[in-house]
């Protein structure tokens, strides 16, 4: 209100003020004189100030004339104007609101018209680094591999997008089956962004198959530094890399290098059954016995496996049966009902000559599980007590038809190795090996042969002999 009123007694002040000065000019006599260009101009005062009012938007006019010409010309010199601010404004917007449909089509599976957008954005906005992801991908979609390829090689003149680039084009090879040069980008890709996961993923796995278990380890380091795996997969998986490592090593001829690298992985991983074996072999042949008899017993907790049983009899070559049954007891303490440690058990008895022992070590595992080495033992058995021909040849046509028992399998695809490795030969799955039974009942297996000069010579082999073959495995 009070506002109000002061506005009020503000305009009456003004206007009583102009009032007062008009009527003083004309109540003035004289007249104001002007002499311009040997001309002399007389005019009464009113008019006078009358005029220079007048004059005062004509003026403006004509400077805001002469700056809208000079707008005028710098424009078209090329030069920044508010008039080039506004176009540049309006076409932003227009190719922004391009490159939003472009998104959003992409999400709702409509690629054509993404890619018609970007295309749209692009010459709004001249902005390949963000209109060339687009692109890139609605091509693949569309499963135009080439114009896909082309928008990705784009994307690698720009530092900002060089790695999508890279990344994008290192998907197309894969899928191309070009291993080599997806290799070499996925080295790329690594050295810009260690800390991608997919990259780390794809970079591991490649390495792995191509057996470069140095390569592999530097990517699992930068996995550990970004912790994306758990800690003891992480440790699993350095060990099968630093056994595979060791094996290439004293393959070469660096044993030194190679077993130190071997007892490392199998203190990484005391349950790798492979680094194990070979640890507790490079224990003994160093005359470390009972070092490498805790690392056999150590894996077999985790993992009974005959290889296992085969190095712990390696460690006393030359000890006579019953006193490798004794010492054996330290293996099995822990694990007496597992099948391998009663098979292995009734093996260790029948080198014995002790049959009725080892028809009790054995129990009802021919019955309950039968595989091609129970049964065959059973065979062994009833041939060391004397049982008559038929009998033995029973059990024997039973193993030829058994199941193979426990074997590599690995996890990915399922397939069945005959000894473990780094990565699956069918599938290329890393560390995907286990030790397990697969149903197989039914199938003649040419490797059952192995075990039978065992029953049919009447004569027991050295557990050690028996358990290093394969078909003993």
């Amino acid at each position: 209100m009070i506002w109000s009123l002061s506005k009020l007694f503000a305009f009456v002040a003004v206007v009583a003020l102009i009032s007062i000065g008009a009527a003083f000019l004309l109540e003035s006599g004289g007249a104001v004189r002007i002499e311009f260009a040997g001309r002399e101009y007389s005019m009464a005062p009113i008019t006078f100030v009358g005029g220079a009012l007048l004059l005062v938007p004509v003026v403006w006019a004509l400077i805001y004339l002469l700056g809208w010409l000079r707008a005028f010309a710098s424009f078209l010199v090329g030069d920044e104007t508010a008039l080039t601010r506004y176009l540049d404004r309006n076409r932003e917007r227009r190719g922004y609101e391009a490159l939003a449909d472009s998104v959003v089509a992409l999400s709702t599976g409509e690629p054509k018209q993404a890619m018609s957008n970007a295309a749209k954005a692009e010459r709004f906005l001249n902005r390949p680094e963000l209109t060339g992801i687009v692109i890139a991908q609605a091509a693949e979609r569309i499963g135009d591999r080439k114009q896909a390829e082309q928008a990705f090689r784009k994307l690698l003149k720009n530092d900002r997008t060089k790695f999508a680039g890279i990344v994008g084009i290192l998907k197309l090879k894969l899928q191309d089956g070009e291993t080599d040069l997806a290799l070499k980008l996925a080295e790329k890709a690594f050295a810009i962004n260690p800390r991608q996961e997919e990259v780390q993923n794809v970079l591991f796995r490649m390495q792995a198959g191509a057996q470069d278990w140095s390569g592999a380890r530097k990517v699992l380091d930068a996995k550990r530094r970004s912790k994306s795996l758990p800690r003891e997969v992480l440790s699993r998986r350095d060990a099968v890399l630093m056994f595979a490592e060791a094996k290439e090593l004293i393959a070469s001829g660096d044993v030194a290098a190679g077993e130190s690298a071997a007892l490392s992985a199998n203190s990484a991983a005391p349950g790798l059954v492979p680094a194990a074996v070979l640890a507790a072999d490079i224990k003994t042949r160093s005359h470390e016995r009972r070092a490498a008899a805790a690392i056999i017993r150590k894996a077999w907790t985790v993992q009974p496996h005959p290889d296992l049983a085969a190095a712990f009899a390696a460690i006393e070559p030359d000890e006579l049966p019953e006193a490798r049954i004794g010492r054996f007891q330290q293996l099995f303490g822990k694990t007496p009902d597992n099948p391998e440690a009663r098979m292995a058990s009734a093996e260790l008895h029948i080198a014995n000559g002790d049959f009725p022992a080892a028809r009790r070590a054995l129990a009802k595992l021919s019955e309950e599980n039968p595989t091609v080495r129970s049964l065959a033992i059973t065979a062994a058995i009833e041939r060391g007590q004397g049982a008559p021909e038929h009998v033995v040849r029973g059990w024997l046509t039973k193993a030829v038809s058994a199941p193979r028992g426990p074997q590599w399998v690995c996890d990915s695809c399922q397939f069945v190795h005959t000894e473990w490795a780094p990565v699956c030969s069918n599938c290329e799955g890393f560390d995907s090996f286990a030790w397990k039974e697969v149903p197989n009942a039914g199938q003649v297996h040419s490797s059952s042969v192995g075990l039978l000069p065992l029953v049919v010579a009447g004569k027991s082999e050295p557990l050690g002999t028996a358990m290093s073959s394969p078909d003993a495995q």
